[in-house]
């Protein structure tokens, strides 16, 4: 028996891949003691694919990388601001990777 694979498309270029092809960015809520607090949400690669949380696509080169941050389709896909110094962690992260 033959096990579909799931396909996911890339933030920066638009094209879809085998979800096992791609980098995923997570956003996971990040638990705090005060109830009464503001939510609080951690951005980070998921480069294994097995974090909890919302997350969003993108393939494995710096082009499509850097066409999804200037497009601001992170944010779009999170449903939130990224701040400057995570996208720069990620983009060491992802040259890294490379």
């Amino acid at each position: 028996m033959n096990k579909k694979m799931p396909m996911r498309k890339c933030l920066g270029c638009g094209e879809m891949f085998l979800q096992k092809e791609l980098v995923r960015v997570v956003k996971t809520k990040v638990k705090t003691e005060d109830e009464n607090a503001p939510e609080e949400y951690e951005i980070s690669l998921d480069l294994v694919g097995k974090k909890a949380g919302r997350g969003a696509y993108v393939c494995r080169n710096s082009e499509c990388f850097e066409k999804a941050v200037r497009a601001k389709r992170f944010q779009k896909a999170l449903s939130c601001v990224i701040p400057e110094d995570v996208m720069d962690k990620m983009r060491q992260e992802m040259e890294k990777g490379e």
